[in-house]
């Protein structure tokens, strides 16, 4: 049938696709999940010879199940269990396609997705527990899209931003500007999302102006994680056109900035349009640099002031110390032996960035509802700060000290997991570098563990352990205060940021350099057995999971002889 009839095949297995997601059968048992799965990897290798049909289908199932009208908690998650099934499936069958390489008839269909991706981005709506998930999964998709066929994405985005510069409203929808953030964009094209801002950043109003800054530097990023050679390339044959268009933009974004609540907004992206002049940062490096370059000096002398706390203005320390982590993080993605005078202005900010970002008497903060956001970007700080000087410890020791902010230990724990999973380019240095800090983060495992043992005694009580260490260790645990719910949750992240730890790189925690038998024997049951605890514990989520996977890892024959290097079998059998 399918040699005979391509088209009425492909179309069964998109109508067996529909019928079987959870909003047309409801909430999904093993069978009925094993059999969604595999009519997704079905449509995904289809697309590859019948691409037009499949999306055709997909979007078309996802504009009806949009439309549908539901009642009852079971059903809107049923809902959104099958928008992200349907968008998964799409993102995996766009990256299946050639970069732009799409004929007419496959461009008219993604403009006819475009709409359906864009809905899920443009209405996210903060607090609601689906629509996070949505949102990212529609990035995803939109990712995707911009790789295959850039024009039809870009095209959305040139057009709002020329309906723009002739609108006369001060409130306009900048929806689809903030699509240029999650696009995929190379060398050439964020050249041309420069150029175009270039030419009409002046005739828009402030909103779209403020969304144009915010959004670009989010696509410079974009570039640079996804095409990390072309950027160090930048600073080994600088690219004068790039150049131009960056200066040019720097000095309209910095006219733009006439009062401090419009500095603090664009000086993350005036970092970004600085670093991508070279010869312009080297010329500033010497004295003989020309009057045009003085824009340039003055912003970052008040760059520097405001790290320091001296500009008057808490929000201009906040846009420093936010600007000055781009900074060192694109530094990164050069190499030293460039010579760099990039790697002199990273030295310049330096050690005043890391003392306002991890000061355990005073943690950075820009607010309440900012937590998250300030989380993140001190595991930037930090991750950036180890590839520049990995033999500098002084963030270590400050984030691994017990009094310090539970935040440190979170932001510590998810930089290294950082450092583990991400690390492309070949001038990175590796986790070994910090195996030295083994004893400590078990430590603050069976610590941890502790806590949020204690913090959920009313559930199940926990299996008790038979490792006398880790049961001295569990009860020498002193608190003081009792634990809140609040603390409960939060050294459930960092738990479940530690068990991720352990799963990503066993050894990191069962290094034991200079120690007896005895000891690593009892360090590496104490481990295992933490673990051990955490599998039958329905009530911690992902937690659970992750310990199995941990757990997985850790009896891996190479990890295995790493629990004990003087007698790994005896150890084994004893543990098992």
């Amino acid at each position: 049938m399918a040699a005979q009839k391509p088209v009425e095949w492909v179309q069964a297995v998109i109508t067996r696709f529909d019928e079987q997601l959870p909003v047309k059968v409801g909430v999904q048992n093993t069978h009925t999940k094993i059999s969604t799965e595999h009519n997704k990897e079905c449509l995904i290798n289809i697309s590859r010879y019948k691409f037009s049909l499949v999306i055709s289908g997909l979007t078309n199932i996802l504009k009806n199940v949009n439309n549908m009208r539901i009642f009852g908690d079971t059903a809107e998650k049923n809902l959104y269990l099958s928008q992200l099934i349907i968008m998964d499936t799409l993102e995996k069958c766009l990256a299946g396609q050639p970069k732009d390489s799409m004929r007419l008839d496959e461009t008219m269909l993604v403009k006819q997705l475009l709409p359906e991706i864009c809905h899920f981005i443009h209405t996210y709506r903060e607090g609601n527990q689906y629509a996070a998930e949505l949102k990212n999964s529609a990035c995803g998709v939109l990712f995707s899209l911009s790789c295959s066929n850039f024009n039809a994405v870009s095209s959305r985005i040139s057009t709002r931003l020329q309906e723009l510069t002739i609108c006369s409203e001060d409130n306009v929808d900048v929806h689809d500007i903030e699509l240029i953030q999650y696009i995929n964009v190379d060398c050439c094209k964020f050249k041309r999302l420069l150029q175009e801002t270039v030419f009409k950043f002046k005739a828009l109003k402030k909103p779209a102006q403020l969304s144009v800054i915010y959004n670009l530097e989010k696509a410079f990023w974009n570039w640079v994680e996804n095409y990390a050679d072309e950027f160090t390339r930048l600073y080994q044959r600088p690219q004068a056109d790039m150049a131009e268009c960056a200066e040019k933009l720097f000095d309209l974004v910095d006219s733009f900035a006439e009062s401090t609540k419009r500095k603090v907004a664009v000086w993350p992206l005036q970092i970004i349009l600085l670093i991508l002049c070279p010869d312009i940062t080297q010329d500033m490096s010497r004295d003989t640099s020309d009057d045009s370059k003085d824009n340039k000096k003055l912003f970052l002398e008040n760059l520097r002031k405001a790290l320091t706390g001296h500009s008057g203005s808490k929000q201009l320390t906040e846009s420093a110390a936010i600007a000055c982590v781009k900074l060192c993080k694109a530094s990164t993605y050069i190499s030293w032996e460039d010579h760099s005078v990039i790697f002199l202005l990273v030295q310049s900010i330096v050690i005043d960035l890391k003392g306002l970002l991890f000061n355990p008497a005073k943690p950075f903060s820009r607010g309440a509802g900012s937590q998250s956001a300030d989380m993140d970007l001190m595991i930037d700080c930090f991750v950036s700060c180890f590839r520049i000087n990995p033999h500098n410890n002084q963030q270590f020791k400050v984030c691994l000290a017990p009094s310090s902010p539970p935040t440190f230990h979170f932001v510590l724990v998810n930089s290294l997991h950082q450092i583990i999973t991400n690390s492309p380019l070949d001038w990175w240095p590796k986790i070994d570098t910090v195996y030295c800090y083994s004893g400590e983060l078990r430590l603050m495992f069976a610590e941890t563990l502790g806590r949020v043992v204690q913090g959920c005694s009313s559930h199940a009580p926990l299996r008790m352990t038979s490792s006398l260490t880790f049961k001295e260790k569990m009860s020498s645990l002193k608190f003081k205060e009792k634990t809140t719910d609040l603390d409960t949750r939060s050294h459930k992240y960092l738990l479940l940021a530690l068990v991720k730890l352990i799963h990503a790189d066993p050894k990191l925690m069962l290094h034991n350099p200079g120690k007896q038998d005895l000891e690593v024997h009892s360090s590496t049951a104490d481990l295992i057995t933490g673990l051990v605890q955490l599998v039958p514990l329905a009530n911690m989520g992902d937690i659970s999971q992750e310990a199995m996977e941990a757990l997985l890892v850790l009896h891996q024959p190479e990890s295995i002889e790493l629990w004990n290097p003087d007698a790994p079998m005896e150890t084994f059998w004893d543990i098992r």
